[in-house]
């Protein structure tokens, strides 16, 4: 099997680097200073599954251009912010490569690779809550990952062979993944869940550099405000027909909180995951608190702005959603 991986940092990196060890052959995209140290001294990867340096069934560059050859996948992992801006610029990969997917944190990403290649049936479902982060060229940190990390299915319901080829080779290197026939729900309540993590995180956590995900459950204040932008994200997710699953359990919570009707009952709950966490040893920021205190955008046009929207056509109250939103966007106005 040959991957190529599109925007290949820190989560791009970690999995190809996995896959590479599981005998694929893999080439990652990736920034020049990042491609020319693996290619020169092998990707290292260190973080909750030990320490790797990957020098085998591995390749970097720099452009889509240079990737040499045709591969059975293309998996698209940039920020959602820069998705136009790398597929503009991987135009020779659509006729080289048999099947898209993407590991993005958004719910419009099939539909942007179908209108990408021009072929609808070359796309695939996909979704992982795997966290991967760049140190410095040629090194990555993989500090997050659950039970099953990941899941892939047909957007028709189906799971097909190609669907099942890609989960096994995930599974051989070390990636709990399912093949399901219901990925569409799966995109939408993993979307909810980092939607609740994200939001609650920037519009709590930000002022102080030294604060992670568990510090703020661990605050009854922030355990009353997780559980308020959770209430709203999943009026809009169930509205849509769905019954929340914790498909990322255990840091999911979603399906406690939806089946819990008494508010006080709910935080506490939540102070409790956040017991649960510190006391495993867990620390952790989410990629939109990560892109904050680099200085950078963050993606709440792609993970927030959705549940506003939906909220809208569905004639459904979020307000604490919509005040985070705001906030989030005017740092985002002083962000590179």
């Amino acid at each position: 099997m040959r991957l190529v991986v599109l925007g290949a940092g820190g989560l791009g990196s970690v999995i190809g680097g996995y896959l590479a060890e599981a005998g694929v052959d893999v080439t990652l995209i990736c920034r020049q200073a990042h491609a020319d140290a693996i290619n020169e001294n092998g990707l290292s990867i260190s973080g909750l599954r030990g320490e790797h340096l990957v020098n085998k069934n591995i390749t970097a560059c720099a452009t889509a251009d240079e990737a040499e050859g045709h591969f059975d996948y293309m998996m698209l992992a940039v920020k959602s912010k820069d998705t136009h801006t790398a597929l503009a610029g991987a135009a020779s990969l659509i006729d080289r490569v048999d099947t898209f997917f993407s590991v993005q944190n958004n719910i419009v990403k099939e539909g942007q690779l179908a209108d990408w290649c021009g072929d609808a049936s070359k796309v695939m479902g996909a979704s992982t809550i795997e966290g991967g982060y760049l140190v410095a060229p040629g090194e990555v940190n993989n500090h997050m990952t659950v039970d099953c990390t990941a899941y892939f299915g047909e957007l028709d319901g189906t799971i097909s062979p190609r669907v099942e080829a890609i989960v096994e080779v995930f599974n051989k290197g070390g990636l709990p993944t399912k093949a399901v026939t219901y990925i569409q729900q799966v995109l939408w309540e993993k979307l909810t869940q980092i939607a609740n993590a994200s939001t609650f995180a920037v519009s709590t956590l930000v002022g102080n550099t030294e604060l992670d995900f568990v510090h703020g459950l661990l605050v009854r204040e922030g355990a009353e405000h997780y559980v308020a932008i959770a209430r709203e994200l999943l009026s809009v997710y169930t509205a849509q027909g769905y019954e929340p699953q914790n498909f990322y359990a255990p840091i999911s919570r979603l399906k406690q909180i939806y089946a819990i009707q008494d508010d006080n009952e709910a935080v506490e709950t939540m102070l409790g995951m956040g017991k649960q966490l510190q006391d495993r040893g867990y620390k952790g920021t989410t990629s939109m608190h990560d892109d904050v205190l680099r200085g950078r955008k963050t993606e709440a046009d792609d993970i927030i702005k959705p549940f506003i929207k939906k909220a809208a056509e569905l004639g459904l109250e979020v307000p604490t959603i919509t005040a985070c939103y705001r906030i989030i966007k005017v740092l985002d106005a002083y962000l590179k």
